[in-house]
């Protein structure tokens, strides 16, 4: 139970540093940062591999760039929505 704890926590931290760095926020608060950590992490565990630091399942590096690329894909999806 205690991992499951762990791996929404970093999932909602590697989301929300991914909506920082790009100055775009990820729609839904908390849950929408986590959904975007834990598909970003899938994303960059698909296109880079298992490499770097790794805290509760997640290695840091492919995950944070795979959040930054779903945040950005999202944003734009929003943004041409809104139009």
């Amino acid at each position: 139970m205690m991992s499951f704890i762990w791996f929404l926590i970093i999932g909602g931290l590697i989301g929300w540093l991914a909506g920082a760095i790009l100055g775009r926020g990820v729609p839904g608060g908390i849950i929408g940062n986590i959904i975007a950590g834990i598909i970003g992490a899938w994303i960059g565990g698909k296109l880079l591999g298992e490499w770097g630091w790794r805290v509760s399942d997640f290695y840091v590096f492919p995950a944070l760039i795979g959040s930054l690329i779903f945040v950005f894909i999202v944003s734009i999806i929003l943004r041409s929505m809104r139009r």
